[in-house]
């Protein structure tokens, strides 16, 4: 019950927004076939963006073959082209509900995308137990 009302209220607060975003970047890499990795990623990172809370992100150990060394590959130039200025803009968020005791939690799960923005390749999200 306590999931499903900071999800809501994660959702009103910008969590719609933040989704949506994910969403468009990942239609606009997947115009271009080279970018399909990433667009993949980059929809995985929506659905955790519109609906975080009761959810985890792990690596995908042999569940996928991009998980590899060609992952490692995938990841250093997401990072250099686009992660470290999201994950950036990630934490500027979480800093500004870090102000108010109300968005500490909210807070904490924008630093997980933040996390997540800077090696998206390789994982996945899963319910919590």
């Amino acid at each position: 019950m306590i999931r499903l009302l900071l999800n809501i209220l994660w959702l009103i607060f910008g969590g719609w927004l933040s989704g949506l975003l994910w969403l468009l970047g990942g239609a606009i890499l997947a115009l271009t076939v080279v970018g399909l990795p990433w667009a993949f990623a980059a929809w995985r990172i929506a659905s955790y963006s519109f609906w975080p809370f009761g959810r985890e992100i792990v690596w995908q150990q042999d569940a996928h073959p991009v998980a590899g060394c060609l992952g490692v590959l995938l990841n250093i130039v997401w990072f250099v082209f686009a992660g470290w200025y999201i994950a950036l803009s990630h934490l500027i968020v979480a800093v500004v509900e870090f102000v108010s005791i109300i968005g500490i939690p909210f807070a904490l799960k924008d630093l997980e995308l933040a996390k997540l923005a800077l090696a998206p390749v390789g994982r996945t999200i899963r319910d919590k137990p």
